[in-house]
């Protein structure tokens, strides 16, 4: 029998990782609290505890930008529900998150008390989105269409898009993901197929655009 709930923070601020792990021991029933720094910890802490009973991740933090890394560590194992943690509030980037898979988003400004209350409603199967935040429609029709592109693809598809976005070549995707390179090639005709582009790098461009980071950088 498992001994309470396995959360999984990640976020390149330790301040911010105590600041949620705080929020989180005061949730009843929690076990054990597991921490990553950056997206590579992440993705081992997230493929080494497929049991994990939820992710809380920080959208801006090194080795992923934005939703990219979203849309990645879901793909690792698609039935953990992740919660997306962001200064960046504004009603795209929670809606953005939401349609690529988030089962919630709480700003970086939330109380603790706010914290808890959307980590118990992911937990009994909701989404949690901030309280009176009109989320609209998505304005922009290429972003549209590739959200809907994206979520098309299968969660192996959407791990070999993300270790492209990487820069890994097919055989280092295929030793990561303990399959033969030819299923790689296969896979990666078939999110190019999926996405509508005719190479890696398009590819790879298109997955940036969802994941740059909503405010510009100075």
């Amino acid at each position: 029998m498992p001994s309470g709930y396995k959360f999984v923070i990640v976020d390149d601020h330790p301040l911010f990782r105590g600041a949620l792990k705080q929020a989180l021991s005061g949730i009843d029933g929690v076990g054990t609290i597991l921490e990553a720094g950056d997206f590579e910890t992440a993705k081992t802490v997230i493929t080494a505890n497929e049991d994990a009973d939820l992710v809380l991740l920080d959208l801006s933090m090194p080795g992923a930008s934005g939703l990219s890394g979203l849309i990645s560590l879901r793909a690792i194992h698609s039935a953990i529900p992740m919660v997306v943690v962001s200064a960046h509030d504004d009603p795209e980037t929670i809606r953005r998150a939401l349609e690529l898979g988030a089962s919630g988003f709480i700003s970086k400004s939330a109380s603790m008390e706010d914290i808890r209350s959307a980590v118990r409603t992911v937990l009994s199967g909701g989404i949690a989105a901030p309280a009176g935040v009109d989320l609209g429609v998505e304005r922009d029709p290429e972003i549209s269409d590739l959200i809907k592109r994206l979520q098309s693809l299968t969660p192996q598809q959407t791990r070999v898009l993300g270790m492209l976005a990487e820069g890994l070549l097919n055989k280092q995707i295929a030793y990561e993901l303990s399959v033969s390179e030819a299923t790689i090639k296969a896979h990666v005709s078939a999110v190019l197929q999926k996405l509508g582009v005719d190479s890696r790098t398009q590819a790879v461009i298109m997955l940036s655009r969802i994941g740059s980071d909503p405010l510009p950088v100075a």
